[in-house]
């Protein structure tokens, strides 16, 4: 078996499975695309009582309360990022971001510096929030000194069909989870991490060479 092209983390808050879902998906065209991927969920840090209030969060918990939940680790060990969250308010969930918010110490010590980073979310309602979420999420990889990475247009289904250059999202209305359109977005998405993370680990390794050469 080849060396991976790349190292890929993918992390997510998802309170239903829809992000879950989009998030497997992003693993998935990481992965085809020669990364070694990892894909974990944050913590959840509701309140028992607001998550019994919904049946499907409810039901989700319990669900997933077996898969392995992201560390810090998982943010150093990648080269490249995809964070992943339902939009609240126009933001993401209070759930990613007290995660994110305790990178400070890799942040500190530069660890943060040139990785890829690229976000995904979905929404309730077609003016929810969706470009306003991804661009919130994306303000940390601007802060860590990332490489932040869009999805664009670059294949025509992203502009015909998807139609979101920020990031892989979807509208789940009456409580869909994601069509298919949303998770081949996600699997672009995520090929396209690996592709561009891959083109910028081969670069840095090559400097480290000539450097270490003369």
């Amino acid at each position: 078996m080849s060396a991976p092209t790349c190292t890929i983390s993918v992390i997510y808050y998802s309170s239903t499975g829809n992000i879950a879902a989009m998030a497997d998906a992003l693993g998935e065209g990481a992965a085809a695309a020669g990364a070694q991927v990892r894909v974990r969920k944050v913590r959840e840090t509701a309140p028992p009582e607001a998550i019994a209030y919904n049946e499907k969060w409810a039901d989700f918990v319990e669900r997933t309360k077996d898969d392995e939940v992201a560390t810090l680790d998982d943010v150093e060990w990648a080269d490249g990022i995809a964070l992943g969250s339902p939009t609240r308010f126009g933001g993401p969930a209070s759930q990613l971001k007290a995660f994110l918010d305790t990178t400070g110490g890799l942040w500190a010590q530069n660890k943060l510096v040139d990785k890829v980073g690229t976000s995904f979310t979905s929404v309730s309602t077609a003016h929810g929030g969706l470009e306003s979420t991804i661009l919130a999420i994306n303000n940390h990889f601007y802060h860590w000194g990332s490489i932040v990475l869009p999805l664009g247009y670059e294949n025509p289904f992203l502009l015909k069909e998807s139609g979101n250059p920020y990031g892989a999202s979807f509208v789940a209305r009456k409580g869909a989870g994601p069509d298919e359109v949303a998770l081949t977005a996600a699997r672009m998405q995520g090929e396209r991490l690996a592709r561009v993370t891959a083109w910028i680990r081969a670069g840095r390794q090559a400097q480290a060479g000539t450097e270490s050469a003369s």
